[in-house]
């Protein structure tokens, strides 16, 4: 090959992606709702966090909920169902909406005032 024709192979080349990566964009809350903070734990001033994990739907929909840690068990349910309430925008792939599972933390914090 003459060196005029590999230059020509190397431009062409170069234009052509080689491994298309796909846009995937994570899926974002657009409403959130606070979770219930246990009465008795706020009287005790007892702060936690749940961390809970879901799928989050190609409308935007929270469902598969189930908790993966918790500082504290009292903390739990008000933490589903507060996550049941929020709506995303969803992931996306090349721009298309599809199912996405994340880990999403809720904290309980006592701030005495």
């Amino acid at each position: 090959m003459n060196p005029r024709s590999l230059a020509l192979l190397v431009a062409l080349l170069a234009t052509v992606p080689l491994c298309a990566q796909p846009k995937a964009e994570p899926p974002v809350p657009v409403r959130t709702v606070p979770p219930e903070y246990p009465l008795q734990l706020r009287r005790e001033g007892v702060s936690g966090v749940v961390v809970i994990s879901c799928v989050i739907d190609e409308h935007g929909n929270v469902t598969e909920v189930a908790v993966e840690k918790s500082t504290n068990a009292a903390f739990n349910s008000p933490a589903l169902a507060a996550l049941k309430k929020w709506r995303f925008k969803p992931a996306t792939l090349d721009g298309t909406p599809v199912a996405k599972k994340v880990m999403i933390p809720l904290k309980f914090n006592f701030e005495e005032t």
